[in-house]
């Protein structure tokens, strides 16, 4: 990998984790402005540190070994920069089962917020009218998993269980999800101490942070990559959250943008599995040009306003 590919791809990264995590920061920020001040600056330190190395570190880092056993801890770290061919022949191996995954998850999350989610519309035409037809959400999703399970059967029945496995962590860290907005309100209104927002904040986190971890794998399988461009997006976020939520929320669009990329990802992903070659480089350029696209519309719209 040349110099001018690793800045690419670790900007990427970091753009992705930073668009994926508004609403992430959304919640932090409300929370936050209910704690004092020892609080709000413990969990901004140490939170982020446990965001980064604990969360965005070690959540990919399991993934990884979790597929490819055999490589070890260590060999699963650093699996993509070793020179040896057996390592490589296995992450080669298994990445058909990561790949199937993540796309899986985040197809199933853009078409959640496709169908079901409230939204400012940036493609009106088009969102309306899947808004409208929000019922077809869960006929459409499994569909696509049988689908999809159909045709990886045919080429490795653990790459078909690899889509059934993100089908099943969708589920599982929507409901999660879910309660967010809620358990915030409570948080909010309600007489909790300083040590349970905390807590509260650092599993939210933790659930939000699963889109950008599989998201990661779209642009690479290497985990020192995945953690430099997730962990500077993460410290991005963190800013954000302290002195410009308010001004992000100015920004319409940006939701859009963060979702028509996880669709890009999650597609690129699903084709990786079926062994289409696509070039390093996709990833990154679409993310950009979708999140432009929709930051310029974002513009245009606080302009005229």
């Amino acid at each position: 990998m040349d110099f001018l590919s690793l800045i690419l791809m670790v900007s990427g990264l970091c753009l992705f984790e930073i668009i994926s995590s508004i609403d992430n920061a959304i919640i932090n920020a409300e929370v936050l402005r209910t704690m004092s001040k020892k609080a709000r600056g413990w969990f901004l330190f140490w939170g982020l540190l446990i965001a980064v190395f604990v969360i965005r570190g070690f959540l990919p880092w399991i993934i990884v070994w979790a597929i490819n056993p055999a490589l070890g801890a260590i060999g699963a770290f650093t699996a993509t920069f070793s020179s040896d061919p057996s390592i490589k022949e296995s992450v080669e191996r298994s990445a058909p089962i990561l790949l199937a995954g993540g796309g899986i998850f985040l197809v199933f999350l853009f078409l959640h917020w496709l169908f079901l989610e409230e939204k400012n519309f940036g493609l009106p035409r088009t969102e309306k009218f899947f808004l409208k037809q929000g019922v077809w959400f869960y006929a459409v999703v499994s569909i696509i998993l049988a689908f999809f399970s159909w045709h990886a059967l045919a080429i490795d029945k653990m790459m078909a269980f690899g889509g059934i496995i993100g089908s099943t962590a969708f589920f599982i860290t929507h409901g999660f999800k879910q309660n967010a907005e809620e358990g915030e309100k409570k948080l909010i209104s309600g007489n909790l101490s300083d040590l349970s927002k905390i807590f509260y904040l650092e599993i939210i986190d933790a659930t939000f942070s699963i889109d950008g971890v599989l998201g990661a794998f779209a642009f690479t399988m290497s985990i020192p990559i995945i953690l430099l461009g997730n962990g500077i997006g993460a410290l991005v976020v963190r800013q954000l959250t302290i002195k410009g939520i308010d001004k992000i929320k100015d920004y319409l669009y940006l939701k859009n943008g963060a979702m028509y990329s996880i669709l890009c990802l999650g597609t690129i992903m699903i084709l990786e599995a079926f062994h289409f070659g696509i070039p390093d480089w996709v990833s990154p350029i679409s993310t950009f040009s979708i999140v432009g696209f929709f930051f310029v519309k974002s513009v245009k719209c606080k302009v005229a306003h």
